[in-house]
C-alpha cells in the first residue's frame, strides 16, 4: 500500500456511545472501525499517535492503543515500526488501483491547445523568495482583510507599470484587483445591467468562455464579426441599441489580429455616441515577435474603455491575479457593490508587486518573450516540412496559430484523433456563437509545449489529420 506523509488524520470525530455500552476501549474500536467503514477514513489515511487520540477523546492512553491493536488485528488498520499506523480496509472494489488512478490527471503528452503559458517556466524560486519575504517583512497590519479593489502597493505599482508599458492612463484608485480577466468581466458586467445596458457585443469568433460569462450575468452577448483588421466596427450600427463592446485589439483571439488604427477610432466615437463603453481584453499583448508594440485602447480615452489583464498567460492561471482598470464612474460601482468580491491573497498581490518594483517581472517577460518566439519559429517550420502547402496565419504575435485545413477534413474527427494519441488541440469553429462563418482549421497553442517535443506532436498531428481525411471519404461513400 503506497504511504502518504500528508493524508493524516489530525482530528477526529468518533462516536463512543454512552459509558454502558462496554469498555472504552471496545467503545473507541467500535468507533474507528465505523468511520473506516463508513468511508469517513479513506484507505491509507495515519491516524493520530495514540496519546493524541487519547488526549482528545479523554481518555486512558492504554485504550486507544488496545483498540488500534485489535483493529490491526482485525485488518482494518496497518502498523509499521517506525511509522504511523494506517487504515488499510476499504470496502470498494480494487481500491487501491482506483485511488492511484485518481490522482494521475489526464494530462496530454503534447499540449497544443492555446489558452497556457509554459508552465514549466514558471519562476519557481523568484515566487518563493517574494513571498517569503513578505511573509517575514509585512507588518501584521497586513493579515487582515484586504481593502476593496486590492492592495494600494499592488494598485499604484499597476498603474506605473501600464502605463510605462501599454500607454494606459490611470491613477492607483483606476485600478481593481480582480482573480481573472474572467472574473474581471463578470464583475463589470453585474455594474453595467445595473446601469441599465443590457447588451454586449463580442467578436466572432472570440472567446467562448466570456461569452458564457456576458450571458450568465444577464446580458445578451451580440456577436460582431472579426477580420484582417480586428472587431468589424461598422457592423455596429446594426445594433442601434448596443452600447457595450468587449473586444482585445492587441490580439484578436483567435485570429491573432490587431485592431487597425481606423477602427480604434471608429469604435471610441461610437462608445461617445451612444453614451457606451468598450471592454479591452488586453490579450497577449506582451507577446510579439514580426511587429512593434501596440499601445492599449485605454489610453485614447480613459473615460469611456474599461482594461483587462491578468497573470493566467504570463506566468500561471494558478495564481489567480489579475486586474482592470476603469474610469471612476465604474471603479467606485465596483467597490461599492462587490464588498465580498473574491482577491487574491494580500501576500500573492505583495510578493507580485515585489517582482514589478524589482524588475524582476520585466525579466522574465524578456526571456519568455525570446522562448515563445524560438518556439514559434520551430513549430511553424515543422508544419511545413510535414503538412506542406497548408496554410498558417496569426504568428506575428501572442502563444497561437491557426492551421487552416482543406474542407475534406472533418476536423472534429481530427480533434477526437489527436487525442487519442495524447495531443491536444482545438477546432477553430468552437470560438464561434454562429454557424454563418467558413472557417476550417485547427487553433494551435504553443506556449505550453515542450521545446523537445514539438517535432513529434506535429508527427501526431499530421497523422490525426490524414485519420480525419479519411473519415470523411469513409462518410462520403
Amino acid at each position: 500500500m503506497p504511504v502518504s506523509q500528508t493524508n493524516l488524520a489530525g482530528d477526529l470525530l468518533l462516536h463512543l456511545g454512552r459509558p454502558g455500552d462496554g469498555p472504552l476501549h471496545e467503545r473507541v474500536k467500535r468507533a474507528l472501525r465505523a468511520a473506516i467503514r463508513d468511508g469517513r477514513i479513506e484507505v491509507g489515511t495515519a491516524l493520530p499517535p495514540s496519546r493524541q487520540l487519547a488526549a482528545d477523546l479523554g481518555c486512558s492512553r492504554w485504550a486507544v492503543t488496545e483498540a488500534y491493536g485489535q483493529l490491526v488485528a482485525e485488518g482494518y488498520l496497518e502498523a509499521r515500526t517506525g511509522s504511523a499506523t494506517r487504515v488499510r480496509w476499504s470496502n470498494a472494489p480494487d481500491a487501491d488501483s482506483r485511488r492511484r488512478a485518481a490522482r494521475q490527471d489526464p494530462v496530454a503528452r503534447f499540449d497544443l491547445a492555446p489558452g497556457l503559458p509554459d508552465l514549466r517556466a514558471f519562476p519557481r524560486r523568484r515566487w518563493a523568495d517574494a513571498v517569503r519575504a513578505q511573509v517575514t517583512t509585512a507588518a501584521f497590519t497586513e493579515f487582515g482583510y484586504p481593502p476593496p479593489g486590492g492592495h494600494l502597493r499592488l494598485r499604484r505599482l499597476l498603474a506605473e507599470y501600464l502605463h510605462r508599458s501599454r500607454g494606459v492612463s490611470a491613477t492607483p484608485q483606476d485600478v481593481t484587483v480582480c482573480t481573472s480577466v474572467t472574473d474581471g468581466v463578470r464583475r463589470i458586467c453585474h455594474a453595467l445591467r445595473a446601469d441599465g445596458i443590457t447588451a454586449v457585443g463580442v467578436e466572432e469568433p472570440g472567446w467562448t468562455r466570456l461569452r458564457e460569462v456576458i450571458g450568465a450575468a444577464g446580458l445578451e452577448p451580440v456577436p460582431l464579426r472579426a477580420d484582417g483588421g480586428g472587431l468589424r466596427t461598422d457592423e455596429l450600427a446594426g445594433h442601434p441599441g448596443l452600447r457595450a463592446v468587449l473586444t482585445a485589439p492587441a490580439h484578436q483571439f483567435p485570429l491573432g489580429t490587431v485592431l487597425v488604427p481606423e477602427r480604434r477610432a471608429a469604435l471610441l466615437h461610437w462608445a461617445r455616441q451612444v453614451d457606451g463603453v468598450v471592454l479591452e481584453d488586453d490579450y497577449d499583448a506582451e507577446f510579439r515577435y514580426d511587429r512593434r508594440p501596440v499601445a492599449a485602447v485605454q489610453g485614447m480615452d480613459p473615460s469611456r474603455v474599461v482594461l483587462f489583464k491578468s497573470l493566467s498567460k504570463i506566468l500561471s492561471p494558478a495564481l489567480g491575479i489579475g486586474w482592470m482598470v476603469a474610469p471612476p464612474r465604474w471603479t467606485e460601482h465596483l467597490h461599492r457593490a462587490d464588498q465580498a468580491a473574491t482577491q487574491p491573497s494580500t501576500l500573492d498581490q505583495l510578493a507580485f508587486a515585489a517582482l514589478l518594483e524589482s524588475g524582476a517581472y520585466d525579466r522574465h517577460l524578456r526571456a519568455c518573450r525570446k522562448r515563445y518566439r524560438n518556439r514559434r519559429d520551430t513549430l511553424v517550420q515543422a508544419l511545413a516540412d510535414q503538412l506542406p502547402g497548408t496554410p498558417v496565419s496569426g504568428i506575428a504575435a501572442g502563444l497561437h496559430l491557426i492551421l487552416r485545413l482543406p474542407a475534406t477534413v472533418d476536423t472534429a474527427a481530427v480533434v477526437r484523433a489527436a487525442a487519442a494519441r495524447s495531443l491536444r488541440v482545438a477546432d477553430l469553429a468552437a470560438y464561434h456563437a454562429t454557424e454563418d462563418h467558413a472557417d476550417h482549421g485547427l487553433v494551435l497553442g504553443y506556449g505550453n509545449l515542450a521545446d523537445s517535443a514539438v517535432h513529434e506532436a506535429v508527427r501526431h498531428l499530421r497523422e490525426a489529420i490524414e485519420e480525419g481525411r479519411e473519415g470523411t471519404r469513409e462518410g462520403s461513400r
